[in-house]
C-alpha cells in the first residue's frame, strides 16, 4: 500500500533517537547561522566573535555592563554591534557621532524597539513604548498636561518646597542614627509626580503607597536579572518557566491594578469642567469627539505607569547617589553648606531663584548625575530604514544604544573624570554648561521630565544640606558599590543626617 507524505514523516521520526533529533537541530540551526552571517553587508559595524543563536550573550557583564562596552569600544571603535538572540545591538560613542544619530538622523532613529521583555508588559501602549503618531499625540498631551498643572511655573515649585518640608521632617526623626534614606526619598520624590498624576500625595506612613515603592523597587532590580534577558533572546521559551523574569511581570500587574484602580475612583468623582490632575484630564480628552485612536483606557494607565516610574526612580536614585557622595566628600559638603548659608540661611526655604547664586551647589548637582551615571545607555532606538552611521552600513531594525558612560568619563572632556568633582562645572567660580554632559539625552525623545527632575534636584538637594550634615556611621566605610538594573543605583546604604544650626556671623546678612 503507498503511503502519503503525510503518513510518512511521522513514521520517519518515530525511529529517529533523541540525541540524533537535537544534533539535526543544532547543525541546522548552525547552518542558518553562517548562512546569515555571510550574507552579512560588507561594510557592516565590527562586532565581536559571537555564538549562534544566542550571539554575545555570556560576552556581556550582567553586573557591570557599562564596563563591559567600554572595553569592546576600546577594541573595536566608536561603532561597532553586538548580537543577542536576534536583536542587532550598535553601540555608538562619543559626542559628535550621538549627535549625527540622535540629533542628525532624529527621524531615522525615533522608534523604540519591540525588546521582548517589555513588549510582554507594555505592548505597544504608553509614552515610553510607544511609536508613531500614537507616541506623538500621547507625549504632546502629556507635555501639555504637565504644564497645565504647574510644569515651570511656581505653583509646582511651592509644591516641591513643600514636600521638602516633609522629607526634612522625616528625616529629622531619625535623631541622627544610622537609617537608609531609600525609602524617605522615593517617596518624596513620588509625591511631586503622584499629584500631577493622581491628583494627592501619600503620607510616608501609608503602608499601601510603601507597598507600591516596593514593587516599584522591584521591577527596577529584577530587569537586570539574567532571567530577563534571555526572555528577551528566547521570549516564547520563557514565558513558561519560572524564574525573575516572571516575579517581574507579576510586580507591574500590581503597579498595573493600582493604577486601574485609581482611574476607577476619578471616573466616579469626576467633573469635566474642572479637571484637577493628569487622570481627569485624560478622562475628560476621552469625552471628546475626533479625538486620536491612541486615547484609551488601557493607554491611560500605560502612560499614568510610565509617568510614576520615570518621574518617581531617576531622581530618586540621583538623591541617593548625591547623599552618598556628601558623606564621602566632606569637605565639599562643607563648601555647598557654605554657600547655602550664605546666599539662603536658615530662615526660608530655597528657591529656584536662589540657583542662579549657588553656582557651587548647581556644579555638585551636575556633577552627582554625571558620576551617578543612573541611564549608561540611554533609552533604546532603532533604524526605521537603512542608513549609515560614520560610513557603516546600519540596516532597518538595528537596535541603537548611545555609550553616556564614556561621555560621561571621557579624559579629553573632563580633568578628573573617574573623581567627584564639582569644579567640572565651574569656570572663574561660575557655573559652566558642558555639551558633553546628557543625562536626559538629547533630540526628539529628550527626557519629557527633565524641567521637572531639575527643579526636584535643586530643592530637595539645597534643603536637605541646609537642615543635615551627611556622614558615615560610626566604624563604617561607605562604599561607592553599585547594582545595575534599569538604573545605575547605589548598593543599599546606612547613613547619618545630623542636624545643623547655622551660627550667624557678625555681619552676615541673609537674603529674606
Amino acid at each position: 500500500m503507498q503511503l502519503s507524505l503525510g503518513n510518512m514523516l511521522p513514521s520517519f521520526w518515530e525511529g529517529v533517537p533523541l540525541q540524533n533529533l537535537l544534533l539535526l537541530s543544532a547543525i541546522v540551526l548552525i547552518l542558518a547561522h553562517y548562512l546569515q552571517s555571510r550574507r552579512q553587508h560588507p561594510n557592516y559595524p565590527p562586532n565581536p566573535p559571537r555564538l549562534p543563536i544566542l550571539g554575545n550573550f555570556f560576552q556581556m557583564d550582567l553586573k557591570n555592563p557599562q564596563a563591559n562596552i567600554l572595553k569592546l569600544a576600546k577594541k573595536y571603535g566608536n561603532v561597532f554591534c553586538l548580537y543577542l538572540g536576534n536583536l542587532n545591538l550598535m553601540v555608538v560613542t562619543g559626542l559628535p557621532l550621538i549627535k549625527e544619530v540622535l540629533l542628525n538622523q532624529d527621524q531615522v532613529f525615533i522608534d523604540r524597539p519591540q525588546i521582548p521583555v517589555h513588549f510582554h508588559v507594555f505592548k505597544r501602549f504608553g509614552l515610553f513604548m510607544s511609536n508613531g503618531p500614537a507616541w506623538k499625540h500621547q507625549r504632546r498631551f502629556a507635555l501639555m498636561t504637565l504644564r497645565n498643572f504647574g510644569l515651570g511655573k511656581k505653583t509646582l515649585e511651592d509644591r516641591i518646597r513643600e514636600e521638602a518640608m516633609y522629607l526634612t521632617e522625616a528625616i529629622r526623626e531619625e535623631k541622627g542614627q544610622p537609617f537608609d534614606p531609600h525609602f524617605q526619598l522615593n517617596n518624596a520624590v513620588s509625591n511631586i509626580i503622584c499629584s500631577i498624576t493622581f491628583g494627592h500625595r501619600f503620607e510616608y506612613h501609608d503602608s499601601q503607597f510603601r507597598e507600591l515603592l516596593k514593587s516599584l523597587d522591584d521591577v527596577t532590580v529584577l530587569e537586570g536579572r539574567w532571567e530577563c534577558q534571555l526572555f528577551n533572546i528566547f521570549p516564547w521559551i520563557m514565558k513558561f518557566l519560572p524564574g525573575g523574569h516572571q516575579k517581574f511581570f507579576g510586580e507591574w500587574k500590581k503597579l498595573e491594578s493600582f493604577v486601574e484602580q485609581v482611574i476607577k475612583q476619578h471616573k466616579e468623582n469626576l467633573n469635566p469642567e474642572e479637571p484637577q490632575d493628569y487622570i481627569d484630564a485624560y478622562l475628560k480628552e476621552l469625552s471628546k469627539d475626533n479625538i486620536h485612536s491612541s486615547f484609551n483606557e488601557k493607554n491611560l494607565v500605560f502612560c499614568t505607569l510610565d509617568l510614576f516610574f520615570a518621574g518617581t526612580e531617576t531622581t530618586s536614585t540621583t538623591l541617593r547617589w548625591a547623599l552618598l557622595y556628601m558623606a564621602l566628600y566632606p569637605e565639599i559638603q562643607g563648601k555647598i553648606q557654605e554657600e547655602i548659608d550664605r546666599v539662603i540661611g536658615q530662615s526660608r526655604q530655597p528657591t529656584m531663584a536662589d540657583k542662579e547664586n549657588m553656582p557651587y551647589t548647581n556644579a555638585a548637582v551636575h556633577e552627582v548625575q554625571r558620576m551617578g551615571d543612573i541611564i549608561p545607555f540611554n533609552g533604546p532606538k532603532v533604524a526605521t530604514v537603512d542608513t549609515t552611521v560614520a560610513g557603516y552600513y546600519v540596516p532597518k531594525g538595528t537596535v541603537l544604544t548611545t555609550n553616556l558612560t564614556a561621555l560621561h568619563r571621557d579624559p579629553k572632556e573632563w580633568a578628573t573624570p573617574e573623581t567627584f568633582n564639582p569644579e567640572h562645572f565651574l569656570e572663574n567660580g561660575q557655573f559652566k554648561k558642558r555639551e558633553s554632559f546628557l543625562p536626559f539625552s538629547m533630540g526628539k525623545r529628550v527626557c519629557l521630565g527633565e524641567q521637572l527632575a531639575r527643579a526636584e534636584l535643586f530643592l530637595f538637594f539645597t534643603s536637605l544640606l541646609q537642615k543635615f550634615t551627611f556622614q558615615p556611621p560610626p566604624n563604617t566605610q561607605l562604599s561607592l558599590d553599585f547594582q545595575y538594573s534599569t538604573t545605575i543605583s547605589p548598593l543599599p546604604y546606612q547613613i547619618c543626617a545630623i542636624p545643623r544650626e547655622m551660627s550667624t556671623k557678625p555681619g552676615l546678612k541673609h537674603e529674606l
